[in-house]
C-alpha cells in the first residue's frame, strides 16, 4: 500500500521515502499488538474466538484510532514544512502517514477476523517446546514481576503517606486519610509533599535535566559519515613553480601513504586555469580508506591524524575532508578594506575551541609585469596597445608562422617565439624592438613604454552588488553547530567601519533555518495532537495528561545521544518530532482503559491501577517491538549509516524513558485533572453488594 502511494503521488524509492519505510517497520505492528492482545484476553475470559475479536475490537478501538491519528497529527506538519527541508520532507511524511493509516485499517479488519478463525495453539504445549518454552515461562515470570512491581509503586503513589519538608507552611493540617483537614486551626508548620507530588517532582526533574543535557550534547546541522573516502587540498606559497609544488606533494603522499587505513591515493597537482593562472602552486590528494569493519579509527579520527602529522611541513596550507560548515563572508567596497577586516577576523576566528583549517579567500595576489605605455611617444609613432601586445606575446608565448605536414599527413603547428636565453629576465625585453620608423629604423620597447612589476588578483568576488572576502573553517573535537554558535556571537560582538558587514552561511545557516522550520512543525503537531484527542475522549482536561508524556521522553533522548557519542541534528531531531506520537500511545491506552473502569464504578486511584495492570503488556510489546524495529538504523551497521543513525537512538531513548516514567506520572497527573464522583452518582448496587463489573479482565 505505501508502494502504491509513493506511486500516486509520484514520489521514486528514493533517500527519504526508503528512509520512512525504515522506520514504519516498528511501527506498523503497534495497531496490530495492542488489538491482538486484548483478543486473547478476552479468550482467556473463556469467550469463543468469534465474541472474542468483536468484544475485544470494539473495546480497544477507540485507543487505537486515538493512537494513530496521533501519529497523523504529527507527521502532517512534517510534510508541509517551508523551504528546500520541506520539498526533501514531504514524500517523507507523506509516506509515514499512509503506512499507519493502512495499519489501522487492516488492525480493524484482518487481524480481528483471523483471529477469529485462527485458533492458538494450546499453551500447555507451547510451553514444553524446549527454547520456546523457556522464553515464554521467562517472560510470565517478568510480567509477574513487572506487575508486582507496578502495583506497590502505583499503590504507594496514591497512598496517604506525606513527607515532612524543611520548609515553613502556613494553613490547615491533614486527617488519616491525606486530605486536608478544613475544620482544623490554621497555624505554622513544616511543609509536607504527597507520594503524588513527589512522583511529579521526578517527572519535572527528568524534563530540567533533558534540558541541562542539551550542552554537552552539541548541535549539528548533519551528523559525520564515514564513508571511507577524503580529500586533501594543499595550497603553495603563490608563484612557486610546478616542480616546487610537486616536490611537497611527496611529501604529503609519503606522510599519507604510511597510515594503515589508507588504500589508495590519488594526487593532482595544478592544472586549473590558464596562463599565468594555471594553479602550479595548487594540489589535492583524493585519499580512500580501507573498509570501515578492517579499520579501528573512523574517518573523523584518520582526518585528524593527517592534519596533526603534516602540520610540520612548511610553505602550506592544508585541508582535510569535505565538510566545512563555518562560512562567514564580510561584504564591503572596498577591497583593502575587506582584506584587512577578513584577516583580522580570521586571526579571532582561529582561538574559537575546535576550529580547524582556517582559510581565508584573501589571497597574495600573481605576481605580473605591466607594460605602461609613454603617451607622448606612441601618439608620435602611431602605436597602439593591441599592436604593442600582439608584439610581445609573439616574442614570449610565440605566434603560428606556418603548418609542417608530417610523411603520415598529420599537420603540425611552427611556433615561432624568441629562444629560451633570450627571454629569461625582464631586463632582456627593453630592448626588444615592437615597431619600425618609415626609415625602417627598430624601435625598442624601452623607447615607448616601461615594464612595471604588479600583483594581480585571481578572482574578484561579489555578492549583492559588492566585494566579497571569506573565511572558511572546518571543525575539530566539537560539534559544528557549537563552534558556530561561538562564530556567530564573534560576528555579533565585532563592530565593522561604516559601509561593511558580515554575512554568515554555510551549514550554520542551514541549521538556524532547518532547526526553526522543525520547531514550528513540533509546535503545530502539539495543537494537532490536543485537538485529536480532545475530540476522540471528548474532554479538554484528559488530553493534557496524555501529552504529559512528551516531555518525559526528552531525558532518554539525551541519555541515549550522550550514550552513543551523537548530536542534536536534523535526523535526529526527525526522531524527536516522531516521538511525540509515539509516546503517546502508552498513555493513550492508560487513560482509554481508566475511563471505562470509572464508568464501571471503580474509582480514580483503582481505575488507574487497573488500567496499569491490564494494558502493561500491550505497552511493553509496542514499546519492544519499536526499540527492536529501530535498532538496526541505531547501530549504523553499513557505510554512510551515521547519517541516519541518530535518528533511531533518539527513538530507542525516548521511548524507552518515557515508557518507564509514563506509567506513573501519567495516572498520577490524571487523577489531579478527573475527580472521583460522588457517592450519590454511584449507581445503588455498587453501595453494599459486589463491586461494580469492570471491563474485561484476565482470568
Amino acid at each position: 500500500s505505501s508502494f502504491i502511494a509513493v506511486h500516486a503521488f509520484g514520489f521514486t524509492l528514493n533517500f527519504m521515502t526508503m528512509m520512512a519505510l525504515s522506520l514504519c517497520i516498528g511501527l506498523l505492528i503497534d495497531d496490530a499488538i495492542v488489538v491482538r492482545e486484548n483478543i486473547v484476553r478476552h479468550v482467556h475470559m473463556g469467550k469463543d474466538h468469534f465474541t472474542a475479536a468483536r468484544e475485544g475490537t470494539e473495546e480497544i478501538g477507540l485507543a487505537v484510532m486515538a493512537t494513530t491519528f496521533a501519529i497523523c497529527a504529527v507527521f502532517v506538519p512534517i510534510a508541509f514544512m517551508g523551504g528546500i527541508v520541506g520539498k526533501f520532507f514531504f514524500p517523507f511524511g507523506i509516506t509515514v502517514v499512509v503506512a499507519v493509516l493502512v495499519s489501522l485499517f487492516v488492525s480493524f479488519t484482518l487481524d480481528p477476523m483471523l483471529s477469529s478463525v485462527w485458533h492458538d495453539p494450546p499453551a500447555a504445549g507451547m510451553k514444553r517446546v524446549p527454547v520456546l518454552g523457556a522464553m515464554i515461562r521467562a517472560t510470565d515470570r517478568g510480567m509477574d514481576w513487572l506487575h508486582a512491581v507496578y502495583e506497590r509503586l502505583i499503590r504507594w503513589a496514591f497512598s496517604a503517606r506525606r513527607y515532612k519538608l524543611w520548609l515553613p507552611a502556613y494553613g490547615h493540617g491533614f486527617g488519616a486519610d491525606g486530605r486536608r483537614d478544613k475544620a482544623s486551626k490554621r497555624q505554622l508548620r513544616r511543609a509536607t509533599l504527597s507520594p503524588r507530588g513527589v512522583v511529579l517532582g521526578v517527572g519535572m526533574l527528568s524534563f530540567v535535566g533533558a534540558l541541562g543535557l542539551t550542552p554537552l550534547v552539541g548541535t549539528e546541522f548533519l551528523p559525520q559519515t564515514d564513508q571511507g573516502f577524503t580529500q586533501l587540498s594543499v595550497r603553495m606559497t603563490v608563484g612557486s613553480s610546478l616542480e616546487r609544488s610537486d616536490a611537497k606533494v611527496r611529501q604529503i603522499e609519503e606522510i599519507v601513504a604510511s597510515f594503515p587505513e589508507v588504500k589508495t591515493v590519488s594526487t593532482s597537482v595544478g592544472g586549473r586555469g590558464t596562463g599565468l593562472s594555471t594553479g602550479r602552486n595548487q594540489a589535492s590528494l583524493n585519499i580512500g580508506l580501507v573498509p570501515r569493519r578492517e579499520r579501528q579509527r573512523t574517518q573523523k579520527q584518520v582526518e585528524d591524524a593527517i592534519r596533526l602529522r603534516i602540520a610540520g611541513i612548511p610553505g602550506i596550507e592544508v585541508t582535510v575532508g569535505f565538510d566545512r560548515p563555518i562560512f562567514v563572508t564580510v561584504l564591503g567596497s572596498d577591497a583593502e578594506g575587506l582584506a584587512v577586516i577578513a584577516q583580522d577576523f580570521a586571526a579571532k576566528v582561529r582561538q574559537i575551541p575546535g576550529i580547524a583549517d582556517v582559510e581565508l579567500s584573501v589571497k597574495p595576489g600573481l605576481p605580473a609585469y605591466a607594460v605602461r605605455l609613454k603617451p607622448a611617444a606612441v601618439r608620435e609613432l602611431g602605436l597602439t596597445a593591441p599592436q604593442l601586445a600582439a608584439s610581445l606575446r609573439a616574442y614570449v608565448s610565440g605566434d603560428v608562422a606556418t603548418y609542417w605536414t608530417t610523411p603520415d599527413g598529420e599537420q603540425v603547428e611552427v611556433l615561432l617565439r624568441l629562444p629560451q636565453e633570450q627571454r629569461q629576465r625582464v631586463e632582456q625585453m627593453h630592448d626588444l624592438p615592437v615597431a619600425f620608423a618609415r626609415d625602417g629604423t627598430a624601435i625598442s620597447l624601452a623607447s615607448v613604454a616601461t615594464i612595471e612589476s604588479v600583483a594581480n588578483p585571481e578572482v574578484i568576488r561579489r555578492q549583492n552588488l559588492q566585494r566579497r572576502e571569506a573565511i572558511f573553517a572546518g571543525v575539530q573535537g566539537r560539534p559544528a553547530g557549537d563552534v558556530g554558535a561561538d562564530v556567530q556571537k564573534l560576528v555579533k560582538a565585532t563592530t565593522l567601519p561604516p559601509g561593511f558587514s558580515f554575512d554568515v552561511g554555510g551549514a550554520t545557516r542551514d541549521q538556524k533555518e532547518v532547526f526553526g522550520a522543525l520547531m514550528g512543525a513540533m509546535a503545530l503537531a502539539v495543537i494537532f495532537i490536543y485537538i485529536v484527542l480532545a475530540s476522540q475522549f471528548g474532554s479538554f482536561l484528559q488530553p493534557v495528561a496524555i501529552m504529559a508524556s512528551l516531555p518525559l521522553s526528552l531525558i532518554g533522548v539525551m541519555l541515549a545521544l550522550l550514550f552513543w557519542r551523537s548530536t542534536l541534528n536534523l535526523f535526529s531531531m526527525i526522531g524527536l518530532v516522531m516521538l511525540m506520537g509515539l509516546v503517546t500511545k502508552n498513555a493513550i491506552l492508560l487513560v482509554d482503559f481508566a475511563n471505562q473502569a470509572r464508568k464501571a464504578g471503580a474509582t480514580v486511584a483503582d481505575a488507574l491501577l487497573q488500567a496499569g495492570l491490564m494494558r502493561m503488556r500491550p505497552i511493553i510489546m509496542t514499546t519492544a517491538a519499536m526499540v527492536f524495529g529501530m535498532l538496526p538504523l541505531a547501530l549504523a551497521l553499513n557505510d554512510g549509516g551515521e547519517i541516519q543513525a541518530p535518528m533511531g537512538r533518539a527513538i530507542i531513548g525516548g521511548i524507552i524513558t518515557s515508557t518507564l516514567l509514563t506509567l506513573v506520572v501519567v495516572p498520577v497527573l490524571y487523577s489531579y485533572l478527573v475527580r472521583d464522583r460522588k457517592p450519590d452518582a454511584v449507581a445503588a448496587p455498587a453501595r453494599g453488594g459486589a463491586p461494580m463489573p469492570m471491563p474485561a479482565d484476565r482470568e
